[in-house]
């Protein structure tokens, strides 16, 4: 595989970051994963944390090199992590259970794999065309779907950002899922958070993609996401990534040279403002040992379900 890649996170004029984000690669397939920490629950980015984790953890140990099927495996992972978050909801005590969205992709083959539960977007382009985006499990997109809302109407509707599915809560998620879509060489394909697609719109954005090479166009379409968000913004993430070498770029990554059996797996870190006074409610209590643990016994729980039902 040959790709160009660059993903990044900010912060905007919210007191805390509850995006995460993060890319994984064996020697033949890629994941690429964005999930955006519902703000209205505490403990958002923990929710959030446990997507990003869960998934590059299961694509760490499944792709050797390839994925058997990368739609079931997002699928059963993207359920692996609503059932995290209820194992860690039960097991702190918490008064509100942490809720995320989600968008992941998987490229094997040549072709692309896609899933998604809320508002988080992904975007194939090619040659500055959009040829396929994921469709929002929002209010204002269900208002569209049903005819009660005009196109031009819907970026200023004030639900806009209000979303019926998500992981975590008392409700099973939705997973949308898509492909496999065939992949050529120049491919643009983008994932990020809502903080992103409601300050820049669909138009702008593969514009700003198709200027340039991945790791100038992204940062310069965050750039402009944040200064136009300016006082009320979200927090805005995005991951892009061009297929194959069409550039001739020196900083294309390649994997074939990479040895069977390993992967790299890249974790946007968070940072925060310096010297913002965060609310003690928003700081999150829960740690990295904690979300590993969960993790940990959700995937055991899975493993000893599989290896009864193979056995009987």
């Amino acid at each position: 595989m040959k790709f160009t890649i660059y993903q990044n996170s900010r912060q905007g004029p919210r007191p805390y970051n509850e995006d995460r984000l993060a890319y994984s690669y064996s020697k033949d397939a890629l994941l690429m994963v964005v999930a955006d920490g519902m703000g209205g629950h505490r403990h958002g980015e923990v929710a959030a944390q446990l997507a990003v984790k869960s998934l590059t953890d299961g694509f760490q140990n499944l792709a050797i090199p390839t994925l058997l099927n990368p739609a079931k495996f997002l699928e059963e992972h993207i359920l692996q992590v609503h059932d995290a978050i209820d194992s860690l909801t039960l097991g702190n005590d918490l008064s509100d259970s942490p809720r995320t969205t989600i968008v992941a992709a998987v490229l094997q083959d040549n072709k692309l794999y896609t899933a998604h539960v809320g508002d988080s977007r992904l975007y194939h382009f090619r040659n500055g065309q959009l040829i396929f985006r994921t469709e929002d499990h929002s209010i204002v997109q269900m208002l569209y779907r049903k005819g009660q809302l005009r196109f031009e109407d819907m970026a200023n509707h004030p639900d806009l950002h209000k979303i019926y599915n998500c992981l975590g809560g008392d409700k099973m998620p939705d997973i949308t899922l898509s492909g496999p879509r065939a992949l050529v060489d120049g491919d643009v394909i983008f994932l990020c958070t809502d903080g992103v697609w409601s300050a820049v719109n669909d138009h702008d954005i593969g514009k700003l993609l198709h200027a340039g090479g991945i790791l100038d166009s992204v940062p310069k379409l965050l750039n402009i996401a944040e200064t136009v968000s300016a006082e009320h913004g979200d927090n805005m993430s995005a991951i892009g990534l061009q297929w194959g070498n069409r550039q001739n770029s020196q900083l294309v990554v390649s994997t074939a040279t990479m040895p069977l059996g390993t992967t790299t797996t890249i974790i946007n870190p968070v940072t925060q403002q310096p010297n913002m006074l965060l609310d003690d409610a928003a700081l999150s209590d829960l740690t990295d040992e904690d979300i590993e643990k969960t993790i940990l016994e959700i995937q055991s729980a899975i493993s000893k379900t599989r290896l009864n039902s193979s056995s009987s």
